[in-house]
């Protein structure tokens, strides 16, 4: 027996000669609501050698319910203020660098520090800037605006990278792999969770550590990761509310992820004990 409702008017439709009616049809929930705010001033403490978020009188916990400890003070001021800036309801999924945090605390997939460094050279094989078109002109776009950022990953690591216009995608050296997995594993594990969420982000290796090594910016580094949605708007014309959406949610993922692997890898940001604390 089957069902249709037409949600836009909440009406039943007729189907095989019976009417199917829902009297709580506005009670009907597709998505969870959101929390409301429920604390006025955020804050941070200092306390073995950690830093703590605190929302009025209330410790920050992770999603598993670990006390929320992070080594740097500015990553920990970077999410306090993530929470102060939450109007009447807190949308969670604007929060990245406490996603990032959450993640990292928790760790949800028990990954070490190895496995994610794997996961992120095996990226290499389907990087976004190494496949490029047989279209012609979308092949020009490409090699203009791709192939300085692969030309700068070579002489940075001293490695040597083709691209692709194939279905079968470019083939990355042993060499290429070692040298990229030597370069991640002298970041510490956090910094790690990083990298994984702006691969995930730019689904590409390359533009990643292009940004993390102040090559290029963020914004830039998502409109490279987009080039063929931008020429592809070039023809058919953008829709902002959709276009600009996605474009500026990525910039801000990967922004929260450039300052999160950068307050996670300088020692002067991280607090140490002095002789006279331990």
């Amino acid at each position: 027996m089957n069902v249709i409702l037409h949600i836009s008017k909440l009406t039943p439709i007729k189907h095989s000669q019976k009417i199917f009616a829902t009297k709580n049809f506005n009670q009907l929930r597709l998505y969870a609501q959101l929390p409301k705010r429920f604390y006025k001033n955020t804050g941070i403490l200092y306390s073995n050698g950690k830093y703590e978020v605190t929302l009025d009188q209330r410790k920050l916990k992770t999603p598993k319910g670990n006390l929320f400890l992070v080594s740097s003070e500015p990553l920990a001021l970077a999410v306090a203020t993530e929470w102060n800036s939450q109007k009447e309801k807190i949308v969670q999924t604007s929060m990245h660098l406490t996603t990032l945090c959450n993640t990292a605390i928790d760790n949800p997939n028990n990954l070490k520090k190895y496995d994610m460094v794997q996961y992120i050279v095996n990226n290499l094989d389907t990087d976004t800037v190494l496949f490029q078109s047989d279209d012609e002109e979308l092949y020009k776009f490409q090699v203009e605006e791709w192939d300085p950022v692969i030309q700068w990953f070579c002489d940075r690591f001293a490695v040597d990278i083709q691209k692709s216009r194939a279905m079968e995608g470019p083939k990355i050296s042993e060499n290429t792999k070692q040298v990229i997995t030597r370069h991640l594993l002298s970041y510490n594990q956090e910094a790690m969770f990083g990298y994984v969420y702006g691969v995930d982000t730019l689904k590409s290796v390359i533009l990643t550590l292009a940004c993390v090594e102040k090559h290029i910016t963020c914004e830039r580094a998502v409109l490279l990761s987009r080039l063929e949605e931008e020429f592809q708007s070039g023809y058919w014309g953008r829709v902002e509310w959709a276009h600009d959406l996605n474009q500026q949610d990525l910039q801000s993922r990967l922004s929260a992820v450039i300052l999160y692997i950068y307050c996670n890898s300088s020692t002067h940001l991280m607090k140490r004990k002095g002789a006279s604390e331990i």
